[in-house]
This record gives structure tokens, C-alpha cells and sequence, in this order.
């Protein structure tokens, strides 16, 4: 493992290759590794295969490359990691921390609409602890986490940390590794801030330290929706120096970098452009 006072990560879904959103994130994090004299590790969050298109991480290992955003030790696959999530979620069942669940989406949704409430559109459901108590563990099941802090409870409820069909959750996946790998900076979008209180709390139970976290601002097209393969983002061209280098200007002038050189036409090297751009977020946003 590596050893650093400071040790952030890069962790993309390998669903396609990089966009403007995703590539901003991925400089963010770099700039503020780099900016603390720290270490930036890469991670392949590839755990729900069916999501996944062949070669992605190929892809976006070549963009990262090409925009000069290199990484420290090796790439780590979560789908080679299973064993590590697995003991974890053993730890939490002996413990009596997480519990076996057979409820499928609907019949979470129906014990709703019993007690009078509808699921509005892109609304998380809140379990509402139907297994909490059962005795009876058959397959298929997933596994929950019981979430005894009664705000959070209230606002996610015992979510899950394996699914019925055998696939580690990402909450479960993404806080075993952070420990594991001795993280210490969490820079990362805005849409994923509703899963730290998650991810906090589930690394109280794993007795594990909890990060330092940062969320960044979220790239958006002009229906103002996150940019994603769901809103069809076309991919950051990285082909040639030239366009990683107009990437890169544009992923740090949505970050806030204020530099006029950053964004001007002019000799610097990708090199010397990352240079200017980790001392220029340091004095403004570091």
C-alpha cells in the first residue's frame, strides 16, 4: 500500500468513456492531490457488469493519459475484489449489523402506497424494514445494512449492501475500498453527496477512519441534467494534444480556475499547462 499524509483516488464507472463532467471530477481530484504534494490512485468501479461497456476502462485510461492526469501505483478492478467485499459483509452479519431481505421494488413500493404515500418521479424509496425481524434466510436475498441512526434511518433507511442476484452494492464496494487502500481526500461530484451520510455511517460500523470528502460542481447540458450516458454526453476528444489540451481548459474553467493564461492560446505543454493549473487552484480553491 502506499504511503502518504495525502491519498486521493479517481474512481469511474467504466459505462463509457469519459465526458466533460466526468473528465472535470477527474481533474479536480488530480489538482487537489497534486496541489498537496499528495498521491492519486485510480479505481475501476466495474462491479455491475450488465452496466458495463466492454473496453470502457481501455478508453478511459487512454483519455486520462492523454490529458496528462497520471496516477500512482496500480489500476484497481473492483470485480477482482469481490473476497474483501464479501468479508466485510460477513463482519457486519455476525455482528448483527445487516440483515437477509426478499422484498423485490414493488412490494417496497406497494408497503408505501398502504400507508398512503406514492413514489414521486426519480424518488428514492425508503425501505420500510418489512425483514428487519425474519428468521427465515433463503435464496435469493439481499443483504441490508440496519441503520440504527434515526436521521438517517428516516432519510435512506437499511440500504442495501449486496443485491438479490449476487452484485455488492456500490455503498459497500466504495467504502471497503477507500479503507483498504488508505484514503484519506474524497474529491468527487455533487451528485453523489446524498451517499456520504451513507458511506460515513457505514464505516462507523466497519470501525474504519472516514475520509475527508469534497464535492464538486456537476457539469450540465443545456436541459440543465447531469451529463451522463443517460443524457447521451458525447465523449472528451483526447486525439491529439490539442484537444486534450481545450479539455482540459474547459473542465477547469467550469472548476472555477481563474487564471487567464489557463485559457489562452498559447505554447504551454499539457505538462506545463497542469503545472499552472494545481498552483492556480491552490491559491483559489485549495
Amino acid at each position: 500500500m502506499l504511503t502518504c499524509n495525502y491519498l486521493g483516488r479517481f474512481a469511474p464507472s467504466p459505462t463509457g468513456a469519459l465526458h466533460a463532467g466526468s473528465l472535470a471530477t477527474a481533474l479536480g481530484s488530480w489538482l487537489h492531490a497534486r496541489g498537496h504534494q499528495g498521491k492519486w490512485l485510480l479505481r475501476i468501479e466495474d462491479l455491475d457488469l450488465p452496466r458495463c461497456m466492454p473496453g470502457s476502462d481501455k478508453i478511459i485510461i487512454s483519455q486520462l493519459a492523454a490529458c496528462g492526469l497520471h496516477w500512482d501505483g496500480e489500476i484497481v478492478y473492483q470485480s477482482k475484489r469481490t473476497d474483501l467485499y464479501q468479508a466485510a459483509l460477513d463482519q457486519l452479519i455476525e455482528r448483527q449489523s445487516a440483515f437477509a431481505c426478499r422484498c423485490t421494488r414493488k412490494q417496497i413500493e406497494d408497503a408505501w402506497l398502504a400507508l398512503g404515500k406514492k413514489k414521486q418521479k426519480h424518488e428514492e424509496l425508503i425501505y420500510p424494514g418489512t425483514c428487519r425481524d425474519r428468521q427465515d434466510i433463503a435464496e435469493p436475498c439481499a443483504w441490508r445494512l440496519i441503520v440504527r441512526d434515526e436521521e438517517l434511518r428516516e432519510s435512506v433507511g437499511d440500504f442495501v449492501l449486496k443485491r438479490a442476484d449476487g452484485i455488492f452494492t456500490y455503498q459497500l464496494a466504495v467504502v471497503v475500498d477507500d479503507a483498504l487502500q488508505g484514503i484519506t481526500h474524497i474529491v468527487r461530484g455533487a451528485d453523489l453527496l446524498d451517499n456520504t451520510p451513507r458511506q460515513i455511517y457505514l464505516q462507523e460500523q466497519l470501525a474504519y477512519p472516514t475520509p475527508q470528502y469534497l464535492h464538486l460542481p456537476l457539469v450540465l447540458n443545456e436541459q440543465h441534467e447531469k451529463l451522463s450516458k443517460q443524457t447521451q454526453a458525447p465523449a472528451v476528444a483526447t486525439d491529439s494534444s490539442e484537444n486534450a489540451l481545450n479539455a482540459l481548459r474547459a473542465a477547469g474553467q467550469h472548476l472555477g480556475l481563474t487564471n487567464p493564461e489557463l485559457f489562452k492560446s498559447n505554447d504551454w505543454s499539457i505538462s506545463q499547462w497542469l503545472e499552472n493549473a494545481t498552483q492556480d487552484y491552490m491559491k483559489h480553491l485549495g
